[in-house]
């Protein structure tokens, strides 16, 4: 009860916070142009005469930044511009500061900056989409996305907006989600959603367009959570397939793939060669475009890095510190000690091998279920655990590991989930989750109680489309053999139980074949919270060197 009301004091907080704000109140100062200016030497003093548009992506819970971003933003209005705030998704999912609320915080510190309009990234989807629309029922900005419908086909979000500065620029902005959304979060939670993909994609964007053009707009924005990540590459699902095979995009500003990039040096006039920025991740940057309201053309492009030099806006800071003080109370308590770092880096770590992260977190799930002797229908030497390595976030570093360490690697809210599956399925499973090891993959499986080889020298034999999926069946199992199971000959027509997260257990990432299976179970044990309970109970508090200081051998990859 007292972590419930500590929480809710904070939403009321920074509610009452955003009210301060879109009653038009500044509650903080502009900084003198001397100061900030040795930060942003190339942004003219006297912005007059200009429209700004200040944007973020990927922030993944980076609260703390929001304050030099906020100031930022005073700073370029106090020199004349009239500035739009907007971001390009994936604000919901990161560290316990966003997470604890299932995206919440995340709401209210966005109402309290003053955003403008913003689309959606595939992790505002991680908590499920009534879960979503709660949220943004308590959003004072504009979300546009395009590309998510029902089943009926109908948009379940404003597709598009025309926002009109002080000065009468008019800019439309429209949203697109990635469609990998809908095998990167749990499917059950996101039933009756739809994703439009491939050429679809195209379709869409080429009609907002059209759409806000017949509106009379002088620009149009697209807000792109699609990223440039190659793994996206061959169903042309990234926002540079998108501009190649539309016209008329006079900006995207772009998200998803954590890029730092700034193509503000394009072509209008050769398709698929408009600007382009993204501002990586965290708020590591953030990202400035200079529009001249008399021709209404992009002037400039920057990226503005978000350091010690920036000095923050003490109102948004005080908001931060507020939400930070009282998820650290709950989480901030240490749980165990580590003599060892653990691996939970995206590449080369949990997407493309086995990671001593990865094992401990296989172990922990297995272990969270095996520790009640008869919970399962097989026998013990059969039972094994998969989690997605997509789903790990983060390292910890040797020293002291809290709850909120655990929390930032497993953010999702997963619980532990239970499914039993032939032999021969668990061989799809793994041989469709490697299928481009050693590239990285989100589904790329960290395991416990398995021992299997991929051949990555072998190709992957492409069969038909997983339904509602952007991942494809094995025609044939060319890469992967399971060497063994618990120490024992693995048997294709045995039945296995499989530990794993819910979002796989329903058939998430590549895992289509588990969120088939019809006998399986979720045990309501929150993942974060068994890995926890692991590392308490079963290692007393202490990762050793002995137990996780290399990998054990679970994966060979030739």
């Amino acid at each position: 009860m007292k972590k419930r009301n500590g929480l809710k004091r904070v939403v009321t907080f920074v509610l009452a916070a955003a009210m301060v704000v879109t009653m038009g109140f500044t509650p903080t100062k502009a900084y003198a142009y001397e100061a900030q200016y040795k930060i942003m030497p190339q942004i003219a003093k006297d912005l007059s005469g200009k429209t700004l548009i200040i944007h973020s992506n990927d922030v993944h819970g980076a609260m703390d930044k929001y304050s030099q971003l906020a100031a930022l933003r005073n700073e370029l209005k106090a020199r004349g511009a009239d500035v739009i705030l907007t971001d390009a998704g994936d604000f919901s999912q990161g560290t316990p500061y966003v997470s604890s609320t299932k995206g919440m915080y995340a709401i209210n510190m966005m109402n309290a900056m003053g955003y403008d309009v913003v689309t959606l990234g595939n992790h505002e989807f991680d908590y499920g989409y009534d879960q979503l629309k709660y949220n943004l029922s308590n959003a004072k900005f504009k979300v546009v996305c395009a590309d998510v419908v029902d089943a009926k086909g109908k948009n379940l979000f404003d597709a598009n907006t025309v926002f009109t500065t002080p000065s009468g620029l008019k800019i439309g902005f429209f949203g697109l989600e990635t469609p990998e959304t809908q095998t990167k979060v749990n499917p059950a939670t996101i039933k009756g959603v739809k994703f439009l993909s491939k050429s679809d994609i195209y379709t869409c964007a080429q009609s907002q367009v059209e759409a806000l053009k017949a509106q009379g707009v002088d620009l149009v924005v697209c807000l792109s959570h699609l990223g440039v990540d190659e793994e996206s590459a061959p169903d042309g699902h990234r926002s540079v397939d998108m501009l190649a095979n539309t016209t008329g995009i006079d900006l995207v500003i772009d998200g998803h793939s954590h890029t730092l990039m700034s193509l503000k040096d394009a072509d209008p006039n050769e398709p698929g060669d408009e600007p382009v920025q993204s501002t990586g991740t965290k708020l590591e940057t953030a990202g400035v475009v200079v529009i001249d309201n008399a021709s209404k053309k992009i002037e400039d492009m920057y990226l503005v890095k978000l350091d010690d030099g920036i000095i923050q806006d003490t109102f948004i800071a005080a908001v931060d510190k507020t939400i930070e003080d009282a998820v650290d109370a709950e989480y901030g308590v240490e749980l165990a000690k580590s003599e060892i770092d653990l691996n939970g880096k995206k590449a080369p770590g949990v997407r493309t091998e086995e990671t001593n992260l990865g094992d401990l977190i296989a172990d922990g799930l297995k272990w969270s279920v095996t520790k009640e002797k008869g919970a399962l229908t097989v026998p013990e030497d059969h039972i094994v655990a998969i989690t997605n390595g997509g789903g790990i976030r983060a390292s910890i570093g040797a020293g002291s590991v809290t709850k909120k360490d655990i929390n930032t690697v497993l953010p999702f809210g997963n619980t532990v989930a239970v499914v039993y599956v032939k032999g021969s399925v668990l061989l799809e499973a793994l041989e469709a989750s490697t299928y481009c090891t050693p590239d990285a993959i989100g589904g790329f499986p960290q395991v416990s109680g398995i021992k299997f080889t991929v051949n990555t020298a072998v190709p992957f034999a492409q069969g038909e489309a997983y339904p509602e999926s952007t991942y494809y069946k094995p025609a044939s199992i060319n890469r992967v053999t399971i060497d063994s199971i618990n120490g024992k000959p693995f048997k294709a027509d045995d039945t296995y139980a499989v530990v794993t997260n819910n979002f796989v257990a329903a058939g998430g990432d590549t895992y289509y074949a588990f969120g088939s299976a019809t006998n399986q179970f979720d045990t309501g044990i929150v993942m974060d919270e068994a890995v926890m309970d692991y590392v308490n109970t079963q290692l007393g508090g202490k990762i050793t060197a002995k137990d996780y200081g290399t990998v054990k051998g679970n994966i060979i990859l030739k």
